[in-house]
């Protein structure tokens, strides 16, 4: 028989630096899983990823053992490392602060297509690139806007 889910959990973890320190400590003991357990697995298999905060979702069963889905990175954070950038632009309508290649974008969409709600690598672009424009980066050919509309 299936065992039953008590809880899920939803944390972004820094790849290969997971440890009992809030916020992992704190999400996994309020449900009695073992946190050292859970870092130690989740450091063994994030292993040369690290610098990147990765999604993870932890399910917790009704005998507190665990298991979890590592996702992939978020979007935003692939575009900046792409990009080399800190962060994006806070006035991301009015200035670009930097570019991306369409050859990125594609890069960034087929790593991304499993976590996205399409199949079509086509529109993983698209999304990849409204990202992009949404954080204050010009996509390819885009014209790199300065100034206000008239």
């Amino acid at each position: 028989m299936a065992k039953k889910i008590t809880a899920q959990i939803k944390l972004y973890v820094s790849a290969g630096l997971a440890n009992p320190a809030p916020p992992v400590g704190p999400a996994l003991g309020q449900h009695g899983v073992n946190i050292m357990q859970f870092c130690k697995s989740f450091n063994d298999k994030t292993k040369g990823r690290e610098g990147l905060t990765l999604p993870v979702v932890i399910s917790v069963y009704e005998d507190r053992t665990f298991d979890f889905i590592i996702k992939s990175p978020p979007t935003s954070t692939l575009i900046k490392r792409a990009c080399n950038l800190a962060k994006a632009s806070g006035t991301a309508g009015k200035e670009r602060i930097a570019g991306i290649t369409p050859k990125q974008v594609e890069e960034i969409a087929k790593l991304k297509l499993v976590d996205l709600n399409t199949l079509d690598i086509k529109k993983a672009i698209k999304l990849v690139e409204g990202t992009a424009r949404s954080m204050g980066i010009s996509v390819g050919n885009d014209p790199v806007e300065n100034e206000k509309p008239q």
